[in-house]
């Protein structure tokens, strides 16, 4: 269902009521993550953790369709593009209580808002009945696989960012801008490649054992696309000892092609198309 005949009657909604409170109140949060400043203190850090918070509220309510009565869950590409930051900003919270990661938190903060936004004006459709028991279980992994994924996109920004400094001998060559080793930021980075990639492999192999029959959609191509990247990537990395730019490049790769396998294909779908088919 997309949002999309008018605020006035859109907010008379108890289901839009729902979900607009929680998404309000990350979206001030998330504001003010964006505008304080470090000598803020702790407020800045303690902003983004409220938004987080919101925002998962935002996504419980989105997801289950509370407020609408109907049984059953609501997927879409915003909603998915909403869970995929939520769980980065959590591997980011996890993070900052050993590393601390100022620049990254404004930047996050600023695509919460987005996210948000994005979630709240296209909340996806419903799916009331479940074709297996296993498919909760497949959407799941494939958005925690997407969370995964993303946090090594964070990083390897991150990476990138060093290694350009590096080369023009801003930086000492064991350190990042952030304070954190490159050889540390690096093996982090592969090590959620690494996580992602498993979760990647099972959401795959769960879909085409529940799929009666199995479907080669764009979701189907692009997911298997993007699972032989990563694939790639990883064994070049063991086997032949890919590292820095290249690495970096079939991470980014491998990651667009999964943005481009359900979210892409929806927002397709939703927004262009202007139709909404069950999820699968």
């Amino acid at each position: 269902m997309i949002l999309s005949s008018g605020l006035t009657a859109s907010l008379a909604n108890p289901a839009t009521l729902a979900l607009w409170v929680p998404s309000l109140l990350a979206l001030v949060a998330y504001g003010a993550a964006v505008w304080l400043r470090e000598s803020a203190g702790d407020w800045p850090r303690r902003a983004l953790l409220i938004g987080w918070a919101a925002h998962a509220a935002a996504i419980v309510v989105d997801m289950a369709g509370i407020g609408t009565g109907i049984p059953g869950a609501r997927f879409g590409f915003a909603p998915a593009l909403s869970a995929t930051l939520w769980l980065v900003l959590a591997v980011y919270a996890v993070e900052t209580q050993w590393v601390p990661l100022p620049g990254v938190r404004r930047a996050l903060a600023s695509l919460g808002v987005v996210a948000v936004v994005l979630a709240a004006l296209f909340p996806g459709e419903f799916r009331p009945q479940i074709a297996s028991p296993w498919a909760p279980v497949h959407w799941a992994l494939g958005i925690a696989s997407y969370g995964l994924f993303g946090a090594a996109v964070l990083h390897a920004a991150m990476l990138d960012a060093a290694e350009r400094r590096l080369r023009l001998k801003r930086l000492a060559p064991d350190a990042t801008p952030l304070g954190m080793p490159l050889l540390r930021l690096e093996r982090l980075t592969f090590q959620f490649v690494a996580a992602g990639f498993a979760l990647l492999s099972a959401t795959l192999l769960l879909g085409w054992w529940f799929a009666n029959p199995w479907r080669w959609d764009h979701k189907a191509v692009f997911s298997v696309l993007g699972w032989l990247v990563f694939a790639a990537l990883l064994v070049g990395r063991r086997k032949l000892g890919w590292r820095g730019r290249p690495a970096v490049r079939w991470l980014y790769a491998g990651a667009a092609l999964l943005l481009l396998a359900y979210v892409g294909s929806r927002f397709m779908l939703e927004v262009v198309l202007q139709r909404a088919p069950y999820a699968s």
